[in-house]
């Protein structure tokens, strides 16, 4: 269809609406996701690099004596915000959060089938299918 929407990937952090592939030649589909391969090979690239340089960096004012109790709490919560917004961590995160809430709504669940006013809807339901 003509202009109808979809939702695509926009890296880590959300996603967006475009146009259906349908819309783009097979000649435009194979350029564009060329240029994505190539941007997405970049970006990790880079990322590595000033993650690299960073580490140089913490080294040499190691080094030179300039870090501060300061710059070492910087250091620590910039790695600690790189950890939790990586891939791997949100994907542990959410298996987590997932077993934790199904483990509590097993507990909850159990606790009510215990419940004086569970058994009494339980009673009178049997009851109700004697009769």
């Amino acid at each position: 269809m003509p202009g109808a929407m979809t939702e695509t990937s926009a890296g880590k952090n959300g996603s967006y609406l475009t146009a259906k592939p349908e819309d783009l030649t097979e000649v435009e589909q194979k350029e564009l996701k060329s240029e994505l391969s190539k941007l997405e090979a970049e970006i990790v690239t880079l990322r590595h690099a000033l993650a690299a340089k960073e580490r140089r960096c913490v080294e040499l004012k190691r080094k030179l004596g300039l870090m501060t109790l300061a710059g070492l709490r910087q250091n620590l919560s910039k790695s600690w915000h790189d950890v939790q917004v990586s891939n791997d961590y949100m994907k542990q995160k959410t298996s987590a959060a997932l077993s934790t809430m199904g483990s509590a709504i097993r507990r909850k669940l159990g606790d009510m089938k215990k419940s004086a006013t569970f058994r009494s809807f339980e009673d009178n339901l049997n009851e109700g299918n004697r009769t």
